[in-house]
């Protein structure tokens, strides 16, 4: 029994297979539909416990940036969008999610990936954290802190990894393995004198000062900013520094740290690291956030791929005969849809998609758990009536 999980907020996809749109009969929909509905009937539930487990999170990734998606990665093929199906929407179990913060109807990642990290819903704006705390207010921290599953992972002798195309300091990637009552507080130079004085640590400290297991054994994405001192000039842009003002440089403290160990800050080192000999990667590709999967694909720097990443991390990952927990998010599509940017939040979607299909064709499904959701929606409607094969942007010939 494949192990493979789609949930997604607000709906439940209804996969009806496809149907050439020439060829179709009215009697295609209802065979069609017939055998899909016979097809669910006959799942098999697979009560063994998984070895591994892959979480995805496309970050702000709802139902309508799914529904289009699908349908222009089908017209970027040259085929009409409605027949086509991202990679998760094959998976053989839909689910429905709520997703709402304990004090805002509307919620935001921290909250949000708090609760699928461990049980627990609870505020916007806090990380690893219950609803008894008071943001940004270090003080009333103590006695909140929840566990993750990350940490339970690493607690009982798994491998442990998270990657994001958002900063690895960031919300979303920052609630499997921090605690903090304010996401904001990135490095040490975001911390007020109150949480200094309290002893609040940052988010990018707490990476690399991670103490179950063995330690994080892969973490990719960007913010490289935050690891670095303010006094240093960053390797690809030598007009910024870093941000610490505690002058510690955390990608060299994590090279010390663990043995095996590797940093990398752009697409050519990555591609040289040798899974079968690199035991910790820390992989920081931008300063900030890393590329939109559009604006990657055009630019000849130093980015891998969401795609890349992901199986990069499982090949080091999957070295631990204990298993593995993994967690990917597709953050910019969240960012694209807050610029209004539908084009950069579908491209992203789509790249999220092929990172979900290259795990399930690298991992033994029949010992690993793959979940693909979204920690919440965005405000983006298909509206009008439109007909069908009708190019998803107004016009196919358009530059983005």
């Amino acid at each position: 029994m494949h192990r493979k999980i789609s949930l997604l907020s607000l709906s439940v996809l209804l996969s009806f297979g496809s149907l050439s749109v020439q060829a179709e009969t009215p009697e295609d929909w209802m065979t069609n539909g017939a055998n899909t509905i016979n097809n669910k009937a006959n799942l098999n539930i697979d009560e063994r416990p998984a070895k591994n487990v892959i979480l995805f999170v496309g970050d702000g990734m709802g139902i309508s940036t799914v529904t289009a998606a699908r349908i222009l990665e089908g017209q970027l093929a040259a085929n009409n969008g409605e027949e086509n199906f991202l990679s998760f929407e094959k998976f053989p179990n839909v689910a429905m999610v709520k997703t709402y913060n304990t004090n805002q109807l509307t919620p935001d990642s921290a909250g949000t990936m708090t609760a699928m990290m461990s049980g627990v819903k609870t505020k916007a704006g806090v990380i690893g954290v219950n609803q008894n705390i008071v943001r940004a207010d270090c003080a009333s921290m103590a006695g909140t802190e929840l566990n993750t599953w990350l940490k339970m992972a690493e607690d009982a002798g798994m491998s442990t990894g998270v990657v994001s195309t958002a900063r690895i300091t960031h919300a979303t990637p920052a609630a499997t393995y921090s605690h903090s009552p304010e996401r904001n507080w990135e490095d040490d130079h975001d911390l007020t004198d109150e949480a200094k004085t309290n002893g609040c640590k940052d988010i990018a400290s707490q990476l690399i000062d991670f103490t179950h297991g063995d330690g994080i054994e892969v973490a990719l994405g960007g913010g490289r900013r935050s690891f670095l001192p303010n006094n240093e000039a960053d390797p690809e842009d030598q007009g910024k520094s870093g941000e610490r003002d505690d002058g510690r440089n955390l990608t060299t403290e994590w090279t010390s740290k663990y043995s095996n160990s590797a940093y990398v800050w752009n697409k050519e080192q990555f591609d040289a690291i040798d899974s079968s000999t690199t035991d910790h990667l820390l992989g920081l590709f931008n300063r900030s956030h890393m590329q939109y999967a559009h604006d990657r694909n055009n630019d000849t720097g130093g980015e891998p791929s969401l795609t890349e990443m992901t199986t990069k991390a499982i090949d080091i990952l999957s070295k631990n005969n204990n298993g593995y927990a993994l967690m990917i998010e597709s953050g910019r599509i969240d960012h694209a849809h807050h610029a209004g940017n539908a084009y950069r939040a579908l491209t992203d979607t789509i790249e999220f998609s092929n990172a979900v299909k290259a795990a399930v064709e690298k991992v033994n499904l029949d010992e690993t758990l793959i979940l693909v959701t979204a920690d919440h929606s965005h405000v983006f409607t298909i509206a009008g009536y439109p007909t069908r094969g009708n190019p998803i942007f107004r016009h196919p010939d358009l530059e983005y």
